[in-house]
């Protein structure tokens, strides 16, 4: 069991109305060509217009609001898109932040984690490796490491995303029957599960791993910790070998079920995304759309939202 409370939906509303306003409220869009190719309505919260181009910005900067003020280093390890949330909250509140990446992680996000001021070590060959290089040089130095899907305020932060959807929605009297979120380490969507499941109970709450790195639904779904050999997904930012124990605990409350979806798949929601939204979205950020878009005839008719959480592709080149 773990010694941390847990996200709770009282801190996301306050968390809401605190984080940095260049995250918050974006946009929640409909298309028709959408809900006629898919059979249902989706709603898609769009996390990738933002100055990192996903959803990270809103856990980091409440979780760095939440701590005492210091001058040490903030250490963790990314694949890109924390360490950016993490970068830009530092820099804002005047924290160093090194942040450990595979030597394999995606260049643009390493290239954009230094450029907002992040010290970034290169260690390991896929993302597991270099979190626990981090961790261990966190440990030995007495600084503060900050693992994404296992501190409370960084699911709060990310839950943010769900009180907007409910708001949004309520505007125009739609309640939800099912939210479908990417899941990587956890804290999106542990953190949309705890507003849900205070605000919209009747809504299910479905996370979505790659076929080729579903550690976390193995552990989900046989309530132990399950690891994997590899996590070789393009889905960068859910490709985890290791399950979160912080992260699966909180699942057992407020998840309803995992899905998983293949390389095919998430490259065909990606595709979706351009074409009816108009929108460059990375794979890791498309995996809700591609669960919906595979089971999307168990899904007919419903009323269904999902978060577009990143839009930091790959260069071909």
């Amino acid at each position: 069991m773990t010694q941390q409370s847990f996200p709770t939906a009282a801190a996301i509303a306050t968390a809401s109305g605190s984080i940095d306003r260049l995250f918050a409220n974006s946009p929640l869009i409909e298309q028709q060509r959408a809900n006629d190719a898919l059979g249902l309505r989706l709603f898609a919260k769009v996390e990738t217009l933002n100055p990192i181009r996903s959803f990270k910005g809103r856990g980091t900067d409440w979780w760095i609001q939440n701590q005492r003020a210091s001058t040490d280093p903030i250490v963790s390890a990314s694949a890109g898109n924390f360490g950016q949330g993490l970068a830009y909250a530092g820099r804002k509140h005047r924290r160093p932040v090194i942040i450990y990446a595979a030597t394999t992680a995606n260049p643009g996000k390493i290239e954009a984690m230094r450029r907002l001021g992040a010290e970034v070590r290169l260690e390991g060959e896929d993302f597991d490796a270099a979190k626990a290089v981090a961790r261990s040089f966190a440990e030995a130095n007495g600084y503060a490491f900050v693992e994404d899907g296992a501190l409370k305020e960084i699911a709060e932060g990310a839950g943010t995303i769900a009180h907007e959807i409910t708001g949004q929605l309520e505007e125009r009297n739609i309640r939800l029957d099912a939210i479908v979120v990417p899941l990587g380490n956890g804290a999106l969507l542990t953190g949309v599960g705890t507003w849900i499941r205070a605000h919209a109970p009747e809504c299910r709450v479905i996370g979505v791993v790659a076929s080729a790195a579903p550690a976390m639904k193995r552990s989900f779904e046989s309530g132990t910790l399950v690891s994997t050999e590899t996590a070789a997904t393009a889905a960068d930012g859910i490709a985890v070998r290791e399950c979160v124990p912080y992260a699966l605990e909180n699942m057992n409350t407020t998840v309803d079920e995992v899905w998983e979806v293949d390389e095919e798949t998430i490259a065909a929601a990606r595709r979706f995304c351009l074409r009816h939204y108009g929108l460059v979205v990375e794979e890791a950020g498309a995996a809700g759309l591609a669960g919906i878009m595979l089971r999307k005839a168990d899904m007919f008719g419903l009323k269904v939202a999902t978060i577009l959480c990143g839009g930091n592709v790959r260069d071909p080149t």
